[in-house]
């Protein structure tokens, strides 16, 4: 038999692809090489707390509004299956996330206890082989996420213990000087764990440690993870060293001596001894499971697939990437790395497969194409869409107008809008060199709340109204800054906005 999907991977992407599959009643299987789903949780995080955040109380009942503040909840019909009701934690336990996924999977079409072994493609059919099993597809989804270890490539790496296998048990590190090369979160994360038993902790990197509360990129420093900091600027033996371990090399009797080279003092190479040294640099795809006649291109650093902005392979046609992997599109700037992000990325290549194979145009509504009806349409979904409030900058809704009628279309993937006589495009989006300014320093000039004048130069989260003629940017329109995200105030967000689309239309 050959379906039409074969998705491989029974993670948070790999579900709530088949959960929009079974909706809509396509023909799919899900290969999952654990014995239940969320897999990748059972293990990560090491100190089994997840940094993906779980408000609760919100002061809404909108659900739409609500997914703001819930990084974990897949998008579903069933209010049963939201996060809050596994876990109430700000930050929540990974087992709960495991409990959660688990029961999401329930019904959907799953084999476990299958290890995808080898992918090819012949002739716009794949073969997925898993032992002595093998099933047939004309598309193949990798919802696999990075699963291996990236380690750098750095003399004596093989001697090191890593983060996926490292000791969680901080009496195992007692008086001991451990170095980890890593300046994210699972660097961090391993350090804060070590703060009450190390003798030295030492944290190492090429490039300076870049925080999330500044830069609004979740994947950096999180100040969950950053309590580290606080020893190391405190003076109590702990600190963060910028430059390259040039060469690592076991120690006569134990341990080992470090070459490394800092960035920016006028020492370029010390030596320094240590008993631990731990990798922690983050996770790479593995593309081993693909034969040459399917293997996709590879891009920064051979970490992840190259993708078209319908994350489909650039190179192998029918092969799609959803979840984590999808993160090559945005790497480092928004949120397809994560749940609450590439949940409306899947959401998004599900329309697109129902485009490209169903006959099923992007969800719409339409209505007279006036600047006060579009910019009622406009208000009313910014100020409680969560998607694009998610996945800022990459994701768009989409006004159409085609003479007196106007066509809405939510959450389309900005890369992948196409050339119309007058498209008009509303994201959320930060300010150039947001991730520059210290977001705590009262001397920097700051642009005044709710000022339309000068809502251009805004640095902070805000609404921006792109016209496009012919996929050519025409015109642009900034919505002012406000403190708690209400874009809804009549002399300063709607009736600009009207002055702006009677301009262009």
């Amino acid at each position: 038999m050959t379906h039409d999907y074969l998705i491989i991977g029974a993670g948070p992407a790999g579900l709530q692809l088949a959960a929009l599959l079974e909706r809509d009643g396509h023909d799919y299987v899900v290969l999952e090489e654990g014995e239940g789903a969320g897999t990748f949780f059972t293990r990560y995080p090491r100190h089994r707390t997840l940094i993906s955040i779980n408000k609760v109380w919100t002061g809404s009942d909108d659900p739409e509004f609500n997914l703001r503040s819930d990084w974990n909840s897949l998008l579903t019909d069933d209010p049963a299956l939201l996060f809050k009701n596994y876990s109430s934690r700000y930050f929540p336990a990974a087992d709960d996330l495991v409990r959660y996924l688990r029961d999401v999977a329930r019904g959907l079409r799953i084999r476990f206890g299958t290890r995808v072994d080898h992918i090819c493609f012949d002739q716009d059919l794949f073969t997925v082989r898993a032992g002595a099993d093998s099933w047939s597809a004309r598309r193949v989804v990798i919802a696999t996420g990075v699963s291996q270890l990236h380690v750098p490539p750095i003399e004596g790496a093989e001697l090191c213990e890593r983060y996926d296998t490292v000791s969680v048990d901080p009496q195992d590190f007692v008086n001991q000087r451990v170095l980890i090369i890593g300046k994210g979160n699972s660097a961090f994360e391993t350090a804060d764990a070590l703060v009450e038993t190390a003798a030295v902790i030492h944290v190492a990197g090429p490039h300076s440690i870049r925080l999330a509360w500044q830069t609004h990129y979740v994947g950096h420093l999180r100040a969950v993870n950053n309590n580290f900091l606080d020893t190391y600027q405190l003076k109590s033996q702990n600190a963060v060293l910028d430059g390259t371990v040039e060469r690592i090399l076991p120690r006569e009797g134990g341990g080992f001596r470090i070459l490394f080279r800092y960035a920016r003092t006028v020492e370029r190479i010390r030596e320094i001894e240590y008993d631990r040294v731990v990798i922690a640099t983050g996770f790479r795809f593995d593309a081993s499971i693909f034969d040459a006649s399917a293997r996709p291109n590879l891009v920064i650093d051979d970490r992840f697939p190259e993708q078209t902005p319908a994350f489909e392979s650039v190179n192998v046609p029918g092969l799609y990437f959803a979840g984590t992997l999808s993160q090559q599109r945005d790497f480092k700037k928004s949120t397809n790395g994560f749940i609450h992000g590439f949940r409306y990325g899947v959401r998004a290549l599900h329309r697109i497969l129902g485009e490209r194979y169903h006959d099923a145009p992007w969800p719409s509504v339409s209505f007279p194409a006036s600047p006060e009806a579009i910019t009622d349409a406009i208000i009313a979904r910014i100020n409680v869409s969560s998607a694009l409030w998610q996945q800022f900058a990459v994701l768009a809704d989409v006004v159409t107008v085609d003479g007196g009628v106007a066509r809405y279309r939510e959450e389309v993937p900005v890369a992948y809008l196409e050339p119309g006589p007058l498209t008009i495009a509303v994201t959320l989006e930060y300010g150039p060199g947001h991730d520059q300014v210290d977001p705590f320093d009262i001397d920097v000039p700051r642009i005044a709340e709710n000022d339309p004048e000068a809502a251009h130069d805004a640095s902070y989260l805000h609404p921006v109204v792109r016209v496009r003629r012919d996929g050519v940017v025409v015109a642009e329109h900034h919505l002012a800054e406000n403190l708690e995200n209400h874009w809804n105030i009549p002399s300063v967000h709607q009736e600009p906005l009207v002055r702006f689309l009677k301009g262009v239309l």
